[in-house]
């Protein structure tokens, strides 16, 4: 039976396995290329109306012309995003060029593999001494002990906060990526649960902007309060919108890049066989293919800037397309087999770090460097290590930013650690 593409708006789709719901994805890709959805907004009480792309062409389509589809109305969330929340939250995937270029600009220039070369070491560092700290236990909830601490304290060291805000940024960047999971958000106010998680990164980020302005380090935020382009340099609160960013995206997208990897391995034990069997060789492209298949970020929205075209229907300024990542990345049109879970798989061209253009993912390679090395570590020094029980996953009450799992149940046998 063919279902209606309103499902998306359902928080039964997106708590679903992740196969399930990509076998309804597929439903919903062949309908056709564009397919609007009502929605409610609660901010306004007013219904709206979203175009749906789950088709790969579409989506690089969009991605690349972001004259046409612009990311700075609005926002890229599904409804446009009130003032005093872009205030924390406005980094710039919610611009548009110029603005966009200039602030990308430097903290690219901040952000290069030869300027990172100490974070990218300290990834293998970090990785160690996560898993030191679990790997005699035997059973864990691997996003507690690994999927969760590990890529946060990547950024936390390279930004510079302090261990002892650990906690403090974890807490508010579960708020912030919770999707509206009571869980995390609490009896109170949604609103008021992100507003207060957006002003905790803001108040510790501006308390080191201007620690690091006073005593200069060689963490990233030193870098981009003291860099040295010939332009003018971010101003703190372009730095915090940045840190938000950073933590929240950076941070999440490679914890559920993770957790979904180690549970597509158990569900996919010849896989897992033939990377474990050569791993510096299988692991370039087994760290694609579970970006491509677990696609951790959802979605992104674009709003047209005038009257356009897209797969032969005519659209108007102000209307609203929303690319479903994960939708695309199993598009059969592109992906041969798309829903087997293939770890030698190429060409592989998935848009899972977000489409061709000025918004693909800058974090990207620091990703792919982190899945990279946490997979060899567990295939080193947890080689039994195996799935006990089913993924628990994000309990959003509507489109979630991110497809996260919230627990994944491990077993492995007891090691000490490596020091």
């Amino acid at each position: 039976m063919t279902i209606s593409p309103s499902v998306l708006l359902e928080p039964t789709f997106w708590r679903q396995p992740l196969a399930d719901r990509m076998a309804q994805f597929a439903d919903l890709r062949e309908q056709g290329p564009v397919l609007p959805v009502e929605v409610h907004n609660p901010l306004t009480e007013t219904t709206e109306v979203f175009h749906a792309l789950t088709r790969y062409d579409e989506v690089v389509h969009v991605s690349k012309r972001p004259d046409e589809f612009c990311s700075g109305k609005g926002a890229i969330s599904i409804f446009d995003m009130p003032m005093e929340m872009l205030e924390f939250f406005g980094s710039f995937i919610n611009m548009d060029n110029p603005r966009h270029a200039k602030q990308r600009r430097i903290v690219a220039y901040s952000f290069t593999p030869n300027e990172l070369q100490g974070v990218l070491d300290s990834v293998e560092t970090i990785c160690t001494e996560v898993i030191d700290g679990f790997c005699e236990r035997g059973e864990v909830d691997l996003v507690e002990a690994l999927s969760q601490p590990f890529p946060l304290l990547v950024i936390c060291d390279m930004m510079g906060i302090p261990r002892s805000e650990f906690t403090t940024v974890l807490d508010a960047t579960n708020v912030i990526l919770s999707g509206g999971d009571a869980e995390f958000m609490g009896d109170g106010d949604p609103m008021a649960a992100y507003l207060n998680a957006g002003i905790a990164l803001s108040t510790l980020m501006g308390e080191l902007i201007e620690e690091r302005r006073a005593n200069p380090t060689d963490d990233l935020t030193s870098k981009l309060v003291h860099n040295d382009l010939p332009e003018d340099e971010l101003t703190p609160a372009e730095i915090t919108s940045f840190f938000v960013l950073l933590a929240v995206a950076g941070n999440d997208t490679t914890r559920t890049a993770i957790s979904h990897g180690v549970d597509l391995l158990a569900k996919h034990p010849d896989q897992r066989a033939i990377w474990q069997a050569d791993v510096d060789v299988v692991t370039p492209t087994a760290v694609e293919e579970i970006v491509r298949a677990a696609s951790p970020v959802t979605f992104m929205r674009r709003t047209a800037t005038r009257d356009v075209s897209l797969a032969g229907q005519e659209f108007h300024e102000g209307d609203k397309f929303v690319m479903f990542y994960g939708a695309a990345n199993r598009d059969p049109r592109v992906f041969s087999e798309p829903e087997r879970f293939d770890v030698l798989r190429q060409p592989n061209p998935h848009v899972g770090f977000g489409g061709p253009g000025p918004h693909f993912c800058l974090g990207a390679n620091l990703a792919r460097r982190e899945v990279a090395i946490v997979f060899r570590e567990l295939f080193r020094r947890l080689p039994d290590l195996e799935v006990t029980g089913d993924p628990v996953p994000l309990a959003s009450e509507g489109i979630p930013l991110v497809t996260g799992i919230k627990r994944l149940p491990v077993r492995f046998t007891p090691t000490g650690p490596s020091r």
